[in-house]
């Protein structure tokens, strides 16, 4: 290619140059490529930049908004990085906007399943949910992870 650089003299040297190994910029690429669906991204555990989404469907709610912020507080102090959606939307937005984010796990908080003091926790890949108490919640997050 005859590709040169003004060298310290400012005479021409020849340019040489190389690249090994992919960059980060192209890994989040080939993670997203091979981890997604019509939804939007399903990041993998060990590379998911928020390990856990939180959805209060009831924002404002004196019960809902308690025990989101538990749930963070608890994910946190586990060294999990919670994503929490405290937006004044919809239910079918928050949950449109977690599945594009793409959070391997999340937990729904709502005031009837809280009348029976159970929350949801679904699997973003498989988009199974199981109700079960915020407590056991996190502790399912927090075993998850234990491995990862």
């Amino acid at each position: 290619m005859k590709a040169t650089v003004s060298g310290p003299d400012g005479k021409p040297v020849p340019l040489h140059m190389g690249s090994h190994g992919i960059g980060v910029s192209r890994l989040i690429g080939a993670i997203i490529e091979a981890n997604h669906d019509d939804k939007g991204i399903i990041w993998p555990e060990s590379v998911a930049p928020y390990k856990v989404g939180i959805v209060n469907l009831k924002q404002g709610g004196d019960d809902t908004d308690v025990v989101c912020e538990q749930l963070y507080n608890g994910l946190a102090l586990c060294g999990l990085d919670p994503l929490y959606d405290d937006r004044n939307e919809r239910a079918g937005a928050k949950f449109a906007s977690m599945d594009l984010i793409g959070c391997p796990w999340r937990i729904t908080v709502g005031p009837r399943g809280l009348k029976n003091g159970m929350v949801e926790l679904t699997c973003r890949r498989t988009g199974e949910s199981e109700e079960m108490s915020p407590e056991a919640a996190l502790e399912r997050c927090t075993q998850i992870y234990s491995g990862v």
